[in-house]
């Protein structure tokens, strides 16, 4: 009796790992490259004690656009980091939009990439600024904006 119920239990538990195993998207499958990746680098809240004493080419994160991605250095009162602190305030809630308009924005015609609201015509709500001297793939700047997209684009939709 003993040796069917250990039986049971082995086959209802290889069940289990089969079918787990078969809901985990596979590196290269249609569905792993649709699932965002999250950014990746040192924690948005801990961002200030990276930059705070190292060198402006510091890359304290990695916002990714399907394989590729954008890096976000320290940078100094011009670009990076330390520029969208200063200048346009820095917190978690900045980090997921910067996260948003990379992975999923439009391109915005300066570089870097848009998200926009579902109305139309379509109103830019947050732009990024890819290039600055540390790299061509490095963030410049980002902020929050409220002003009506491209007109062709936007008019092409409505």
């Amino acid at each position: 009796m003993r040796n069917n119920v250990s039986r049971a239990a082995k086959a209802a538990l290889t069940s289990a790992v089969v079918t787990s195993a078969l809901l985990v998207p596979i590196a290269g499958s249609a569905f792993a490259e649709d699932a965002p990746r999250r950014a990746a680098g040192v924690s948005a809240e801990s961002i200030k004690d990276k930059c705070s004493h190292g060198s402006p080419k510091r890359v304290v994160r990695k916002y990714y656009r399907g394989p590729s991605y954008i890096t976000m250095r320290c940078g100094n009162h011009r670009w990076g980091w330390k520029h969208i602190q200063k200048g346009h305030g820095w917190n978690s809630t900045m980090d997921r939009k910067i996260e948003a308009a990379i992975w999923s924005g439009d391109p915005n015609g300066r570089g870097g990439y848009s998200t926009y609201s579902a109305t139309c015509p379509r109103i830019e709500k947050f732009r990024t600024i890819i290039g600055t001297p540390a790299g061509a793939k490095d963030l410049l700047t980002a902020y929050k904006v409220d002003r009506p997209g491209v007109a062709g684009h936007a008019a092409a939709r409505c």
